[in-house]
């Protein structure tokens, strides 16, 4: 089963620039997307047939939205991460999957707020982070196996940043939100980093960079984005990629797809 994630930065803009490309010739069962920023009806145009379509729109226009896309039918979905406040933010997604076996994965497509030191937005990153904490454990008891994945917009250790020393005072680097992640990755709730695991303790690999200067000429980038799973889901991971465009100029987005291989 091959399962891909990917922050598009607009689903209009990427397709303009080259995604329905990736996708033909990357076989994925599952294609989560975050930041879709689109009416439901202007997604499923640009993706056309062969895919079951779960995608929670954001109230806000032209903000946010995440999506499921399946080969295979959902047997159930949820909406939203089950706080009132976040209903309609357009952040989280969930579906359950038979498998061959009978179990069924439950896979999320998340979008955690890239946040801002000291104003609103920071506020509503913490409490959207603090909702996970209590959710990701109660997905974990009540499923067989749980698959989390987006862009979760904080880098847990400083493998994660090229350039971390200057960004301890900044949203995405910032101690208390990697505190979150060693609870996400610890033996508290129990979850597995499956990229870092099957990269090891390397730099990276980095799944987004700034449109902006050199940075992704010069790799200078930041691993926001994850596929967190149960650790029998994990064990099964076989195989992890980033997609990295092989130039500037032939980028969909800002993010690059983290596409993970796992075996039933």
């Amino acid at each position: 089963m091959r399962v891909a994630s990917v922050n598009v930065n607009g689903i209009r803009a990427a397709y303009k620039r080259g995604m329905a490309d990736w996708i033909a010739a990357r076989n994925i069962d599952l294609l989560c997307l975050q930041e879709v920023r689109a009416p439901d009806a202007i997604l499923r145009e640009l993706v056309g047939e062969g895919w079951h379509i779960l995608h929670a729109e954001a109230k806000d226009k032209g903000r946010a939205g995440v999506a499921i896309l399946s080969r295979n039918e959902p047997v159930a979905t949820r909406s939203h991460i089950g706080e009132e406040y976040f209903e309609t933010a357009g952040r989280w997604v969930e579906a359950d999957f038979a498998l061959a076996d009978g179990e069924i994965l439950t896979v999320v497509s998340a979008y955690v707020h890239s946040g801002e030191v000291d104003t609103p937005k920071q506020v509503d990153k913490y409490r959207f982070l603090d909702v996970m904490t209590t959710h990701l454990p109660a997905l974990k008891a009540e499923k067989e196996h749980v698959l989390v994945v987006g862009d979760l917009n904080v880098g847990h250790t400083k493998l994660d940043i090229k350039n971390w020393k200057g960004n301890v005072k900044r949203s995405g680097f910032l101690p208390e939100e990697r505190a979150y992640f060693d609870r996400f990755f610890g033996e508290e709730i129990g979850y597995k980093d499956v990229a870092r695991g099957l990269a090891g303790e390397v730099d990276g690999p980095f799944t987004w960079w700034s449109w902006r200067g050199q940075a992704f000429v010069n790799d200078t980038g930041w691993r926001i984005d994850y596929q967190m799973a149960t650790p029998d889901l994990a064990s099964r991971a076989t195989k992890s990629v980033v997609d990295r465009a092989s130039s500037y100029d032939v980028r969909f987005s800002d993010h690059a797809p983290l596409v993970v291989d796992y075996q039933f």
